[in-house]
């Protein structure tokens, strides 16, 4: 009975995953109370530390004591911001929930723009970063990222778009129910469907420091994400499979004619190299890919959490 007059009472949670963001913490808590308190007296800030390796959780916990609504919570180990996001949302209580960045490139003072079109009776309000203050690699690599995510998975995708976004209780709800080990909340939210909008929002520099994706945990993220949401590299090796037994049917009377032609000096050995090499790679290819996704159902079944949370702090 607690539980659900918490949840009535609440009308906004913020959910920020924390990592590496021991100087910004401060602010990041004074500004989302700044703004916030503004649209309702009713709101709470859930801090998700993921585990870093600075003092963040210090930090954290200074602000849960001088603040009742601020809410802190530990990850036993670094599970990635994507899980850390999904810990934050299972904690929360809110009628809508807003999560965010915690570098403060996700600028607080866009929540009202994203709260008022909520209220227009949008379920799922995302974020579009119209001048991305990023560096040329970050918004090329993810402008490619989604452009391949995109192909591979039948949808539409836009680079513009992260992890900044309202959504109401009822969708989150539905994303508490997907059970994948990998989890990428922009295709996760686009999944679920219900009513879903896009506002252009303003994009705030880095205040301080730099990203702590680097290439190799991006490119991890880019081939969770699609093993997870696609099963169309299977349907193009099948493909792949088949334009290479035509090819083979081709090379076959290629090299027919040109025996009986005269033209092969060396009998056989051209043409068996090649097509030891040339079907020997597509086989590999082929098993590669098929061990991925084995992989990922093995991840599957054994149902582990995705998460571990080793402490919380106003709870």
């Amino acid at each position: 009975m607690s539980g659900k007059s918490v949840k009535q009472n609440i009308e906004i949670s913020i959910v920020s995953p924390v990592y590496r963001a021991e100087p910004l913490v401060d602010a990041l808590v004074q500004r989302i109370s700044d703004e916030v308190s503004r649209l309702t007296d009713s709101y709470e800030i859930i801090l998700v530390e993921d585990c870093g390796p600075d003092n963040s959780w210090a930090k954290i916990k200074e602000n849960c004591e001088r603040y009742p609504h601020v809410k802190g919570i530990k990850l036993s180990r670094n599970f990635g911001q994507q899980h850390a996001i999904q810990a934050g949302l299972d904690a929360s209580a809110g009628r809508y929930v807003v999560t965010m960045d915690c570098d403060l490139q996700d600028d607080p003072a866009e929540i009202a723009k994203l709260y008022s079109k909520a209220l227009e009776g949008f379920e799922i309000v995302v974020a579009s970063r119209h001048n991305r203050q990023d560096d040329f690699f970050k918004k090329f690599v993810s402008r490619w990222f989604n452009k391949v995510l995109g192909y591979l998975s039948e949808t539409v995708q836009d680079s513009s778009v992260a992890n900044f976004a309202i959504i109401h209780r009822d969708a989150v709800e539905a994303l508490k129910q997907m059970n994948d080990s990998n989890r990428y909340y922009p295709m996760m939210i686009q999944w679920i469907g219900f009513n879903r909008t896009k506002v252009s929002i303003k994009h705030a520099e880095r205040e301080i420091g730099g990203s702590s994706y680097s290439f190799r945990k991006r490119l991890m993220l880019a081939v969770n994400t699609i093993l997870t949401f696609s099963d169309k590299p299977l349907r193009l090796s099948v493909k792949f499979g088949v334009m290479i037994s035509a090819i083979s049917v081709v090379a076959a009377v290629v090299m027919f004619f040109l025996y009986f032609s005269g033209r092969v000096p060396v009998a056989g050995w051209t043409s068996l190299a090649v097509l030891i090499t040339f079907f020997s790679g597509a086989i590999i290819s082929v098993l590669g890919m098929v061990g991925l996704y084995v992989g990922r159902t093995f991840e599957s079944v054994k149902k582990r959490p995705t998460y571990i949370v080793h402490k919380r702090l106003n709870h």
